[in-house]
């Protein structure tokens, strides 16, 4: 078999070599004659040396197969095969772009994407150049830039978890909004028990911050925890695209390089969390805020120390702003009336605020907001009758109320919403102390309403409605009507023997007195 391929082989070397004789001959009759040109005998060898390379190749690659792979020499061979680059390559998508590929990728869902990183390399790279939110859970992986070779298209980054060193070997979890730490069992605070060696100090933030503007100049989005103003700044400068930003224990010196980020169009300010950590934000920083941030469209107040001027100061300045959040406030008095600078203003938020404003003089002070169209109220302390009202009387244009779990609110209370005089929609949820008379003698006056929404207020009942309510919501448009979750549940498991009491539904089927006691002789 070895001597017929030799042969074979010998054969088309043979015959090579006879051609190119031939094709000597026929040049040097060609330059006798004058008639050819060195290009076209050129050409004319070259095509021939091809087609004998060809066969060559072709048989020296039979003969270099396996012998499990070997044809029968009977079997006819067919030289005519086909040796394109696709049959070659086993991984077929090796022969697409790079830009092709992502374009594939990125039309999975992303529930689909996360496993794309274990195929190979390759695909590890084009995965991360599809991810654009990072939550950084270790600073060195942003310090030593391996998040930027990893991610390099990033846009939303969160570092508050990567700027704790809280010992994550601790079976004490706290968590509050997006600060989740570990807490040891030595902690001697009785008022806080969140400090500052549990986060890492300004200045390593701020190199962290300088590191991420380099690596990510078209940043739009970041959560950050403790920094300086001088870590604000070099973002600002690096990252002219940010948008969003949250400050975690922010006070008045930082917002001071706030003021150079001046596309930012949403901004979340954090100072003091009860139990957590006490940063002041008062009118100075709110005054710097209102002068820098002039294109901001939604601001949020968390733990945030003001008055009526920095209040005043960020309504006359931020014309654009459309939602304004507050959490938590401790406002000084008189400053609701600061509401009326506001002329853009559409959405309006207070939530676990312990009070609206305590000043006992607001009838005679208040302005107007109307173009406030969604109040919000949840979680809050709704216990002072006359600065509930005054806001009511603020937000007079409110077309969407909603009242979420708030505390204090009985049907005097809520006596003052008949102020809202264009109320469309009305969302109840978790309103104990409301009843049936409270709802009736506020809706019935309410000639615009045109969805309600009653969820968990189990003093409504359906047995004390009136024929003018029941008229009121024949006219609706959308109603959700489910005040009493305790008669509801009960009605879905009457029959089931659930929902009892321990000491009657685990009744015991007799006792261990009164069973037969059998005694045993010895034999």
């Amino acid at each position: 078999m070895f001597r017929m391929r030799a042969e074979t082989v010998t054969s088309h070397i043979v015959g090579a070599e006879k051609e190119q004789v031939q094709g000597e001959e026929m040049e040097w009759k060609c330059r006798k004659s004058g008639h050819s040109s060195d290009k076209e005998n050129q050409n004319s060898n070259w095509l021939k040396t091809n087609n004998v390379l060809n066969n060559v190749l072709f048989t020296m690659r039979l003969h270099s197969l396996n012998q499990t792979q070997r044809t029968p020499l009977s079997a006819p061979t067919n030289k005519n095969q086909d040796f394109t680059l696709t049959n070659l390559v086993s991984d077929k998508t090796s022969l697409l772009s790079d830009e092709i590929l992502l374009k594939i990728l990125s039309k999975l869902p992303k529930s689909q994407r996360t496993a794309n990183f274990l195929v190979s390399k390759r695909w590890l790279n084009l995965q991360g150049r599809l991810v654009r939110s990072v939550t950084l859970l270790d600073w060195e992986f942003l310090v030593t830039g391996r998040v930027f070779l990893r991610f390099p298209n990033l846009v939303h980054v969160d570092l508050v978890n990567g700027c704790l060193v809280s010992s994550r070997n601790s079976g004490i979890f706290c968590t509050h909004k997006s600060l989740s730490f570990h807490l040891g069992s030595d902690v001697e605070g009785k008022d806080r028990f969140f400090d500052e060696n549990l986060v890492l100090n300004a200045d390593e933030v701020d190199r962290g911050l300088r590191v991420l503007a380099s690596g990510c100049p078209n940043l739009r989005k970041l959560v950050v925890v403790n920094c300086s103003e001088m870590g604000l700044l070099s973002l600002s400068e690096e990252c002219p695209t940010l948008q969003e930003l949250d400050l975690l224990m922010c006070n008045d010196r930082v917002l001071r390089g706030i003021a150079a980020c001046q596309n930012l169009q949403v901004l979340r300010l954090s100072g003091i969390v009860d139990g957590f950590y006490g940063s002041l934000v008062s009118d100075v920083g709110l005054t710097i805020l209102a002068q820098g941030c002039k294109r901001l469209v939604k601001l949020e107040l968390s733990g945030c120390k003001g008055s009526y001027e920095g209040i005043k100061a960020i309504g006359q300045c931020c014309q654009m702003l459309e939602e304004l959040t507050l959490r938590n406030h401790n406002m000084e008095d008189e400053w609701l009336s600061a509401l009326s600078f506001f002329g853009n203003l559409r959405t309006l938020r207070f939530i676990s605020c312990k009070r609206i404003d305590g000043s006992a003089e607001l009838d005679e002070q208040l302005g107007s907001c109307p173009a406030v169209e969604r109040l919000h109220l949840e979680k809050c302390q709704l216990r002072d009758k006359r600065s509930l009202r005054a806001l009511f009387l603020v937000c007079h244009n409110t077309r969407k109320l909603f009242v979420r779990n708030c505390w204090g609110l009985n049907d005097d209370m809520f006596s003052t919403s008949s102020a809202l005089r264009r109320v469309r929609f009305l969302s109840l949820e978790g309103c104990s102390l409301l009843t049936t008379h409270g709802l009736e003698s506020v809706i019935i006056s309410w000639y615009e309403l045109q969805s309600l929404e009653v969820k968990s207020c189990n003093n409504i009942k359906d047995s004390e409605l009136n024929p003018i309510v029941s008229t009121v919501f024949s006219a609706l448009k959308d109603l959700k009507w489910k005040p009493d979750s305790k008669s509801q549940l009960s009605s879905n498991l009457e029959g089931t023997g659930m929902g009892k009491r321990g000491s009657k539904f685990f009744k015991k089927s007799c006792d261990w007195k009164s069973l037969p006691m059998h005694r045993t002789s010895d034999s």
